[in-house]
């Protein structure tokens, strides 16, 4: 992984040293009286929850294919959170990713991250995007389709290969039957317009925007279509839009192999509590070991090797899982005790009705933006060579992708979001993401003329904002007050140290742990 060398410093001296104003474009950011408005005002009504106690919804009708508006129309889920300050900014619209994550609550989480100064001159504006959620009609092409206990992913024999095969082919079929007439119409590019339609129903000439991981790419389209209508834009976590979608799966399996290996590195530092050795070697090799044993017999009979993969995939986007996960890899590997393991995989691995609906969206997404090998050799080829390097989850994640091979409806090609005509774009991004790996902000901010770029150093977790860096919340924080961004001159414009990893105690949560627990809460696992 290439990296620019910075000067580590303190939180304090970067932010004085390196940020600059940028004078916001246009005098007026904010809703105005004659901004252009093509729908009836939204009717919000309050729908708090008893940690967004501000919360509000509204639905807003939009053209199922925007090239024809008058033509059947699907509903999109409105939050937010009003604001409260003089100084009115506009809409701040904010999306977690995904694709195939649900945005209502977000709006209440970034309104209660941000500073209240911040926030407090927002409408922090939150959806479900098309398909998802309380946007109707919302898609679950074949519900249970993750449902213990699946065939091992490695498909070491012919007989796995082809039922890995069948189940791929029959998720994109049951996809087809129940979703035929909406499914050429769900993709980042639909999903960017949909963003304008928004932005018109709420009467604002332009908006500002914060989106996590998928939501950086969703955020680059708009950009490229409305590059007149943006007036500030963070990205967090920031997908390479030179990958779009196939090669990003294959960056994200080697990049979430060498997360994986950290995890069990902790783990042999913490040898004491485990008693797993170590040696980070002995360690991995238990680890195979336990997915061998539940290969063979499940867990509680739940938790075979493909499920205890989906129960370990979540501690490469957060180290705050990393104590219950050695806890239960413990209490199988040396005590054979399976409740631990089961109990891991209910809380971070188990499918439900919402899954079910994210991953449709997620499938239907990433099969229509961009094209998908169809030649299934291709695919054995490609994930075989990786998977001798990076077994973590190589061939979970090829299975996960697989019904794109099979799709129904003909791929478009990936979005040019190559930008000269933008304020200043902020992107934050750690160095070790796996879900996002750092190359891909490095793309981005070449594309997008004028961004800065902000990273967090050795930081391994997906979403490095609003979560526990307060370094990386004051450059974001900034940007969002006064369009302050930071500039260098090199590759990357500011650096920010990554926080302590975790304690080997599962019950040991402060505030930023809280928050950063919270956030993964809101993030889609492989978005």
């Amino acid at each position: 992984m290439r990296r620019t060398a910075v000067s580590l410093c303190g939180a304090a001296a970067l932010v004085a040293g390196l940020v600059a104003a940028v004078p916001a474009a246009g005098a007026d950011p904010r809703t105005t009286p004659g901004a252009p408005r093509t729908h009836k005002p939204l009717a919000w009504k309050a729908c708090a929850t008893p940690e967004y106690p501000r919360l509000e919804c509204a639905s807003l009708p939009v053209p199922l294919d925007h090239d024809h508006r008058h033509g059947r129309q699907v509903t999109l889920a409105l939050s937010r959170v009003r604001h409260t300050s003089s100084a009115y900014q506009g809409p701040l619209l904010v999306n977690p990713g995904g694709p195939g994550a649900g945005g209502l609550a977000t709006a209440g989480f970034v309104a209660a991250s941000l500073p209240e100064r911040v926030a407090a001159r927002y409408d922090v504006v939150g959806f479900d995007p098309r398909g998802v959620g309380r946007s109707t009609p919302a898609l679950t092409c074949r519900p249970g389709h993750t449902d213990p206990v699946r065939p091992d992913s490695v498909p070491a024999t012919p007989a796995l290969e082809r039922a890995g095969l069948d189940r791929a082919r029959a998720f994109a079929e049951a996809c087809a039957k129940k979703y035929a007439d909406v499914l050429p119409y769900v993709g980042t590019v639909s999903a960017a317009k949909d963003l304008d339609a928004i932005r018109a129903a709420l009467g604002a000439r332009r908006i500002s925007y914060f989106g996590y991981s998928y939501g950086t790419y969703l955020g680059a389209v708009y950009a490229k279509l409305f590059p007149d209508r943006v007036r500030r834009m963070a990205l967090d976590s920031v997908v390479d839009p030179d990958a779009v979608w196939y090669e990003a799966n294959l960056a994200q399996d080697f990049a979430f192999d060498a997360r994986h290996k950290a995890f069990l590195a902790w783990v042999a530092r913490h040898d004491a509590r485990y008693a797993l050795g170590k040696d980070p070697a002995r360690v991995e090799a238990a680890w195979y070991a336990m997915r061998a044993a539940v290969a063979k017999e499940p867990a509680g009979g739940r938790v075979g090797a493909a499920e205890l993969e989906d129960t370990y995939l979540p501690g490469g986007y957060f180290d705050g899982y990393w104590p219950l996960l050695a806890e239960a890899f413990a209490a199988y590997a040396n005590d054979r005790s399976v409740e631990p393991l089961v109990r891991a995989y209910e809380a971070l691995g188990a499918a439900d009705a919402a899954t079910d609906n994210g991953y449709s969206v997620y499938a239907a997404v990433q099969c229509r933006d961009a094209p998908w090998p169809r030649r299934w050799s291709r695919w054995r080829e490609d994930h075989t060579r990786t998977h001798a390097k990076a077994p973590f989850v190589t061939w979970n994640n090829a299975w996960y992708n697989a019904p794109c091979a099979f799709w129904p409806t003909a791929p478009l090609r990936p979005a040019d979001v190559r930008n000269t005509a933008l304020p200043p774009v902020l992107l934050l991004q750690g160095t070790d993401d796996a879900a996002t790996p750092y190359e891909g902000a490095v793309t981005m901010r070449r594309k997008l003329r004028g961004a800065s770029l902000v990273v967090e150093w050795g930081g391994g977790n997906h979403g490095v904002t609003l979560s526990g860096n307060a370094c990386m919340d004051r450059y974001l924080a900034a940007y969002l007050d006064k369009g302050e961004v930071p500039r260098s001159g090199g590759e990357v414009d500011a650096v920010c140290k990554a926080p302590p990893g975790p304690e080997p105690e599962p019950a040991r949560t402060g505030d930023a742990a809280a928050r950063g627990a919270e956030l993964r809460g809101l993030l889609r696992f492989r978005g």
